[in-house]
């Protein structure tokens, strides 16, 4: 018995322990072909956050398993917002990605969207969404954890297409017709980060009272989910269930804090195949029967299945 215990014990840490290497390796790999120390703590730094998290999460008991990811959700966040972003001058909003990438700035913005955002979905999913971005991780304090009626209609979520184009447009305008230069370090970059995370938290503030949901603004409103979902289809990581274990209790699906239908996946024998689930790891906290695990395999993710609100008229 012990040495089963030990074996499940090892194989719960799998996910921090790859997290932590992987990182490392690309920590080291940048730094000796680009010959930066900058590299070496970057990606260090954040997979040394990601391990702690992620470790406290599988340490834990089951009701403080949260603080694990509230803890690599606050050391990534210091990092990239206090450091990278007030500190060092680094615009760390999807703005200073495009406008990076349009200079040519290989700079801890484009690394992090290259990363977090764009290529390391394929690995690992949305998990940027539920374990280091600094929005949530304010939005996750907010009084609405739980969210019972679902989504609203499918054509508020557009509002995440307009507002990545929006973002898009305003550097092209800059750029093209202003023949705005953009620099690091500058006193623009802080004008950019500030402006860029108020009007962030502001619109994500009042969707979530109006809505009485934490997550709304990632639901509807976030520009970083239009990449995320593309690349995101792809993941290996994904949450697998074992219908045989399954009791069909639907406690998955009420606790998703995306709204996603998870026990309609697991009644299939599919992983979860939304590009919605951002990896949080709620629905294999909160099963009675320990029916849900992190999965590691490929197949193509995007088959959505998702609770919502029904219209006024259907509840009359």
């Amino acid at each position: 018995m012990g040495a089963k215990e030990e074996s499940l014990h090892f194989k719960n840490l799998m996910v921090p322990i790859i997290l932590l290497v992987g990182f490392w390796g690309l920590a080291v790999i940048f730094w000796q072909i680009k010959d930066r120390i900058f590299f070496l703590y970057n990606f260090g730094i954040i997979g040394t956050s990601l391990f702690i998290g992620f470790g406290l999460y599988e340490i834990l008991p089951r009701r403080k398993k949260p603080i694990g990811r509230k803890v690599a959700q606050a050391l990534v966040g210091l990092y990239m917002v206090g450091f990278l972003g007030l500190f060092m001058k680094e615009n760390m909003q999807i703005e200073g990605f495009f406008f990076y990438l349009s200079a040519g700035i290989f700079g801890g913005s484009v690394i992090h969207y290259l990363v977090a955002k764009i290529l390391g979905p394929v690995l690992f999913g949305r998990g940027y969404c539920a374990w280091a971005c600094w929005t949530s991780a304010v939005l996750d304090l907010l009084p609405y954890t739980r969210n019972k009626q679902g989504r609203v209609s499918h054509r508020w979520e557009w509002l995440r297409y307009a507002h990545f184009i929006a973002s898009f447009g305003a550097v092209l305008l800059l750029l093209v017709v202003f023949a705005y230069e953009p620099e690091q370090h500058s006193w623009d970059v802080l004008y950019w980060l500030v402006g860029g995370n108020l009007l962030y938290y502001t619109v994500a503030f009042v969707l979530a009272f109006a809505l009485k949901d934490n997550r709304a603004f990632c639901k509807y409103a976030c520009p970083i989910a239009v990449p995320l979902k593309l690349t995101s289809r792809f993941s290996a990581l994904k949450i697998a269930g074992d219908p045989k274990t399954c009791n069909d209790c639907g406690a998955c699906s009420k606790i998703c804090p995306m709204d996603i239908d998870v026990s309609a996946y697991v009644k299939q024998g599919k992983r979860v195949l939304s590009t919605e689930c951002i990896f949080c790891n709620t629905c294999i906290t909160t099963c009675p029967e320990k029916a849900l695990t992190a999965s590691f395999t490929f197949d193509i993710g995007g088959a959505e299945k998702i609770r919502r609100r029904e219209p006024e008229a259907a509840r009359r």
